[in-house]
C-alpha cells in the first residue's frame, strides 16, 4: 500500500471511531445498565453480609422493610435493638408519630410516644453519619442520654439531626413501604409492625389478615299492624209493659 493511501485509511478509521452515533450508543448502554446493576449488587451484598445485622420489619400495610444495622456507628444502640427484637418487643407496636416530609417514629408499646422498655436508658452515641433518606435513628427526650426503645426512619435528608440523635442504621430495601406508612400524630388508623426479626432467623414474612367480608344486611319485613277487635255495644234492656 502506498504511503498516501495508508495515511488516508488511518484518518478514515479514526474519524469513524469518533462518530457521535457510536459515542451515543456507548453512553446509552452505560446509563441504562449501570444503575440497576449497582443497585442489585448493593442490596444483595447487604442482605447476604452479616444477616444477623439485617433487621426485617413486616408491616400491616403488607410490606417488608430491610434495615442494615451498623454496630460500628453505635454498638450499644444496635445491641439494644437486637435485645428487644429477641424479646418480641416490637411485635404489634404502631408507628405513633408520622410527619409527612420528615420521619416515621415507632417503638412505644403504649402508642403515645411516652412509653419504652423496662431496660435502662442509653448513653448517646452521636456520630458523623448524616441523616439521609432511609436513615434509622434513635428517638429521645430533650436530654441526650434518654434513648430507650423508640426509633424513627427519615423520609428526606435532615442534617439538623446530625450529631444530635444517634444514627444506627439505614433502610436497604422496602423504602416504598416506609413511604406508605399512615401519617398522623397519632394516625387515626396507624400502621403496625406485625413482626420484627433478623435475616439470620429466616422467618417468613408475616402478612396482615385478610379484610373481613362485608356483612350482608337483610331487610326484615315490617310487622303487621295490631288491630284491636271491635267493641260490641251492650244490649239495651226493653222496658216491660205495665199491667194493671
Amino acid at each position: 500500500m502506498k504511503p498516501r493511501n495508508l495515511i488516508v485509511s488511518i484518518m478514515l478509521g479514526l474519524s469513524l471511531a469518533a462518530t457521535p452515533a457510536m459515542a451515543k450508543k456507548k453512553s446509552k448502554d452505560i446509563v441504562a445498565e449501570k444503575p440497576q446493576v449497582l443497585l442489585n449488587t448493593a442490596v444483595n451484598a447487604d442482605m447476604k453480609f452479616e444477616p444477623e445485622n439485617i433487621l426485617l420489619l413486616d408491616l400491616s400495610n403488607g410490606g417488608r422493610v430491610a434495615i442494615r444495622l451498623m454496630p460500628t456507628w453505635a454498638p450499644n444502640h444496635v445491641e439494644r435493638i437486637k435485645t428487644l427484637v429477641g424479646r418480641g418487643f416490637y411485635n404489634g407496636v404502631v408507628f405513633h408519630r408520622v410527619i409527612d416530609g420528615f420521619m416515621a417514629q415507632t417503638g412505644d408499646p403504649k402508642g403515645t410516644g411516652e412509653g419504652g422498655s423496662d431496660l435502662p436508658d442509653l448513653k448517646a452515641e452521636f456520630n458523623m453519619v448524616p441523616h439521609m433518606r432511609g436513615t434509622v435513628s434513635m428517638a429521645r427526650t430533650n436530654e441526650p442520654d434518654t434513648a430507650n426503645s423508640q426509633f424513627f426512619i427519615v423520609f428526606y435528608p435532615r442534617f439538623a439531626l446530625d450529631k444530635r440523635y444517634t444514627n444506627f442504621g439505614k433502610v436497604i430495601a422496602g423504602m416504598e413501604q416506609v413511604d406508605a406508612i399512615v401519617r398522623g400524630e397519632p394516625p387515626v388508623n396507624p400502621t403496625k409492625i406485625l413482626q420484627a426479626s433478623f435475616a439470620s432467623e429466616g422467618k417468613a414474612q408475616m402478612m396482615p389478615p385478610p379484610p373481613a367480608p362485608p356483612v350482608a344486611i337483610v331487610e326484615q319485613p315490617a310487622p303487621a299492624p295490631v288491630v284491636a277487635p271491635p267493641v260490641k255495644a251492650a244490649p239495651v234492656a226493653k222496658a216491660k209493659p205495665r199491667t194493671k
